[in-house]
């Protein structure tokens, strides 16, 4: 078996803890692990670890590289170089592993941010769901409906059995409430979890049958000698969903009963619903104080957050953004999202702090021709060799020490001193010790943009 981890998306709906540069799935929700690494580890119960492969955006390729290589130094990452929605994503992840590992294997294909309690009954049932994908199925994995939840797609199904399945009679659209209600009521409705599994050459017969589209785009990848995926190839690719394409057309699909305590963590409702509540049903994060507030959600990430008497509220607070809502329109939060975003807010793309594989950044103050920072950098980890066209840099250095590279130069710099980094010069910061550095940096320059970065080298395969 091989399993393909769809790593890409914004999480537009967990906003604003949620960014588009640093999107749920990397997130650490009150566990030691992300939601990637967690879901890495919970498919590698049902497969070798060299089995896996992930597949995101550009955008997130350094940072999805840098959490699984942590689990798994050799983990394989595809890198989409645009973003085409889940049928190219899967269907080219096909021809990959038939072109690169010469088999035709069952293939497990999970989304990187569910939670999934009870990982020992996943594996249980991901076996089952392998017997019935062996037999010439496409497997969906179905969670019985526990509430009238608008924010999920539903599935439909007969009482055909095919092994410890069903078949599927059809796949239904995000319902209104009354709808939902009666889906829940009639019993043969699960929700679609978008966790599926077929053999590599039935998926692939099945997108040549029913979206020829993409097929034919397929025929110009060529992976027995790179992993590279080139853009001018990807581009033609249409953007659609794999329920679009092909689950809601093919006669092949069996649904599979998932009872492993699924949720898609894909809201604050869905937060607050998996969190362990106080007496008062509320669900505390962070530095919150309360007064008489009964089933809300409050969470703080970095200043005190001071609620009285709020009722099925939901209020949530980062450095650069506050959201309230009421606990019944958490799916709206996507609305706002979505606004930023036509807007040109950088408060839907980024965090005032950052996270990169070297450690992380924050940005403390912003103005017409400088930025600066405060750079952390970890143990043992360094910046890559770059050089910028538009703006130059002034380093001090706060706590720890620092190797800096400059113009070919190496120059260890203790807490107070500082360097000044100028225009297209070729440099890195740099921390081969045991202790953390902390440095502020000051940039001069226009355009001050995070894309002004020409590299030359790197540990973390960015160049």
């Amino acid at each position: 078996m091989y399993g393909l981890i769809l790593a890409g998306g914004s999480g537009s709906r967990l906003w604003p803890l949620s960014r588009e540069l640093y999107p749920k799935q990397l997130i650490n929700l009150q566990t030691k692990d992300s939601l990637l690494q967690s879901t890495f580890e919970r498919v590698a119960k049902c497969m070798p670890e060299e089995n896996i492969i992930s597949m995101t955006g550009v955008k997130h390729f350094s940072n999805v590289k840098y959490q699984l290589s942590s689990l798994n130094k050799n983990a394989i990452v595809l890198s989409e170089p645009i973003s085409k929605n889940t049928a190219p994503a899967i269907a080219l992840a096909s021809k990959y592993i038939l072109d690169k590992f010469k088999v035709d294997p069952v293939i497990l294909v999970v989304p990187s941010d569910h939670l999934i309690t009870n990982v020992e009954i996943f594996a249980s049932t991901v076996k089952e769901g392998e017997k019935i994908a062996e037999r010439g199925h496409i497997v969906t994995f179905g969670i019985k409906p526990t509430y009238p939840e608008t924010g999920y797609g539903y599935i439909n199904v007969t009482s055909n059995p095919i092994l410890n399945g069903v078949k599927v009679n059809r796949f239904v659209e995000k319902p209104d409430e009354k709808l939902a209600e009666k889906y829940i009521a009639d019993g043969n409705y699960y929700w679609n979890s978008g966790i599926f599994m077929f053999k590599a050459s039935i998926l692939l017969e099945e997108v040549k049958k029913y979206s020829p589209e993409i097929s034919k785009v397929l025929d110009e990848f060529d992976f027995s000698g790179s992993d590279e995926i080139p853009f001018t190839a990807y581009d033609k690719m249409p953007s659609i969903s794999i329920d679009y394409a092909v689950m809601e057309k093919s006669d092949k699909i069996a649904l599979l009963k998932l009872e492993s305590g699924w949720n898609d963590l894909g809201s604050w409702k869905s937060i607050y619903d998996v969190s362990e509540k106080d007496k008062d049903g509320n669900v505390k994060i962070g530095h919150v104080l309360d007064e008489g507030s009964k089933n809300s959600l409050m969470y703080s990430s970095s200043k005190l957050v001071a609620t009285i008497g709020l009722e099925n509220m939901v209020v949530v607070e980062t450095e650069d953004a506050i959201l309230a809502c009421r606990a019944d329109r958490t799916q709206d939060v996507k609305k706002i999202f979505e606004t930023l975003k036509k807007q040109n807010d950088n408060t839907h793309l980024i965090h005032k702090t950052v996270y990169r594989p070297w450690g992380y950044y924050t940005v403390l103050a912003e103005g017409h021709g400088f930025l600066t920072k405060m750079i952390h950098v970890n143990p043992g980890q360094k910046l890559s060799v770059q050089s910028h066209n538009f703006r130059s840099e002034h380093w001090v250095v706060l706590e720890g020490t620092a190797k800096v590279i400059l113009e070919g130069k190496e120059l260890i710099l203790s807490p107070g001193h500082s360097i000044d980094i100028p225009l297209k010069a070729i440099h890195s910061l740099q921390n081969p010790y045991k202790e953390s550095v902390k440095v502020v940096e000051v940039q001069k320059g226009d355009p001050l943009i995070e894309e002004d970065i020409i590299r030359y080298e790197d540990m973390y395969g960015r160049v």
